[in-house]
């Protein structure tokens, strides 16, 4: 294990470059990393540059006073078998990543005074759900097939982002008959069919806070690719979340390249309508033909790229087209006593104040002092079973909710830490709002937490670059699924996307992108051999 400052990634320093590189990949997000690995594995020497202290975007850890927190990770669905997910998570990290499972009731869903669960197993959810809601059975059944029928318009999507513009054009009418009209659907229109029961349907969605978005306002394929990734419970990493990008980092750096911390990107170099290199903070350049961003589409389009490249090439008007997902506060909690000890359970706590997800986000965008229209609490410590070593005696706990970055827009502009006593108060304030409702649900805490300290949009805009200090990128609607200029390939010749953006939220979406974006940049001829190598 690497020491507790968890800084992954080497200090950046224009002399330590290599005198050439044949990508350079901004952002070190799991989309990054994963696009970063596999070109190397590829034979490609790839330098991987992050603006952040350590490695990793959302999949990092830090630490302070003696604990230690995730920032993104709170678990993984998919990697309890020898699936897709687990076989890459295995390649990248050479099999040193290590997965612990959550408990089998691994979401629980406060829905107003009711209480509702989700439980591991594809059998063991579908009869927990009939158990649950007796007389909704063929409901529950017709919306496992809808489950059962994702996969293949899953695929389709990411063949989809896949394509260059001609071969979309030649494929379009296979590809609609492929894909089941529902799939673009809102969420709630969907399983509105199927049943009125609007606890039922609530349930179902109790995971929205996944993607940001609720179910009248999300596409169905992204609600459908949550469920079924946690269908067979949640995971882990042994080690803590920091160990996804700590153990990818090596393969990167066998075939010479290397990742970057302190690196920050100021602009994209094109030239003559091409790329060039790119251009660091302090003016220093990397020269190299190829660059590959992960530092999200509005990054990319409003802030890297010069505005005239942008308006000629036509990505003004696509931009104009998708939104920013909205942003989250989060509390970092550490209690001296152990999980064991306190009662932490390995269970995921959603709690919502009503079964109108929709109607509880608008009020509360509306009037910030209304109930949050989601909590959820994570208990990382209980999760980990490696946690006790690294921090004996100790346990952690972080609750999330929905925050609009316009609320925080009058702090823009100003330094981390050093924002001033009235940020620090509301900070502070709203600390207190979402430490009730963990008392609310575990009153033995009450009294026990030791330190705590409130991330927000702001915090997240500084550490991870995101304006709008969006946890996921852009907002998961239908009409942003069909933008089929969101994929690896852009206008710009040089200029490659990865990461959640270009194809859907959370790790395994970014991660799976990060295959897209190197299929495409490489081709199938030199990837076949490499997707068997991964996949067998």
């Amino acid at each position: 294990m690497k020491p507790s400052t968890l800084r992954i990634g080497y200090r950046y320093r224009p002399k330590r470059l290599a005198p050439d590189y044949d990508a350079l990949v901004i952002g070190s997000g799991i989309g990054g990393l994963t696009t970063a690995a596999l070109l190397s594995e590829l034979g490609w020497k790839v330098c991987v540059l992050e603006q952040h202290y350590t490695a990793g975007g959302y999949t990092h850890s830090y630490n302070r006073e003696g604990y230690e927190w995730d920032v993104g990770v709170h678990y993984i669905g998919d990697v309890g078998a020898k699936t897709r997910t687990r076989k890459m998570f295995d390649f990248l990290s050479d099999g040193q990543l290590e997965w612990a499972p959550m408990d089998d009731e691994y979401d629980r869903f406060y829905i107003g005074d009711k209480v509702f669960c989700a439980r591991a197993g594809k059998r063991e959810f579908r009869d927990n759900l009939v158990a649950q809601f007796p007389a909704e059975e063929q409901a529950i059944d017709q919306y496992m097939q809808l489950l059962a029928g994702v996969g293949g318009a899953l695929s389709m999507l990411g063949m989809e982002r896949l394509l260059k513009p001609w071969q979309r054009a030649v494929s379009a009418p296979y590809r609609k008959w492929k894909m089941p009209a529902h799939i673009y659907q809102k969420t709630y229109d969907v399983l509105s069919e199927l049943t009125d029961n609007q606890d039922l349907i609530a349930t179902i969605c109790g995971q929205w806070g996944d993607m940001g978005l609720p179910p009248k306002q999300s596409a169905f394929l992204v609600h459908a690719m949550i469920a079924r990734h946690y269908l067979y419970g949640g995971f882990y990493p042994v080690g803590g979340s920091w160990r996804i990008a700590d153990t990818i980092i090596p393969k990167i750096q066998k075939a010479g390249g290397e990742v970057f911390t302190y690196a920050l990107v100021k602009r994209i170099l094109v030239d003559d309508g091409a790329v060039t290199g790119i251009e660091m903070k302090g003016g220093h350049r990397i020269e190299c033909p190829c660059v590959v961003s992960a530092a999200g589409i509005e990054n990319t389009f409003k802030h890297l790229l010069p505005a005239d490249v942008v308006r000629d090439s036509g990505y003004a008007d696509s931009m104009a087209q998708v939104r920013p997902s909205i942003g989250h506060l989060c509390v970092y909690i550490g209690l001296q006593a152990t999980a064991r000890e306190l009662g932490l359970p390995g269970t995921n706590f959603w709690i919502y104040p009503s079964n109108d997800y929709d109607a509880a986000l608008k009020e509360f965008l509306e009037d910030p002092n209304a109930p949050f229209p989601v909590v959820y609490i994570s208990f990382p410590s209980a999760k980990d079973p490696d946690y006790l070593r690294r921090h004996p005696g100790t346990a952690t706990i972080e609750i999330v909710a929905p925050a609009p970055y316009e609320q925080f827009e009058k702090w823009k502009g100003t330094t981390w830490g050093k924002r001033g006593d009235d940020y620090e108060e509301y900070k502070s304030e709203l600390g207190e709002r979402l430490l009730r409702h963990l008392y609310d649900k575990l009153p033995q805490l009450e009294g026990r937490v030791d330190y705590y300290e409130v991330s927000t949009p702001l915090s997240t805009e500084w550490f991870s670059g995101y304006q709008h200090g969006e946890l996921y990128g852009l907002d998961h609607t239908p009409e942003r699924l069909q933008q089929d200029w969101l994929g690896p390939r852009t206008r710009i010749p040089g200029l490659w996307l990865t990461g959640q953006d270009t194809l859907t939220c959370g790790v395994t979406g970014a991660m799976m992108a990060g295959l897209l974006t190197t299929t495409a940049m490489a081709g199938m001829c030199k990837m076949s051999p490499l997707m068997k190598k991964i996949f067998g």
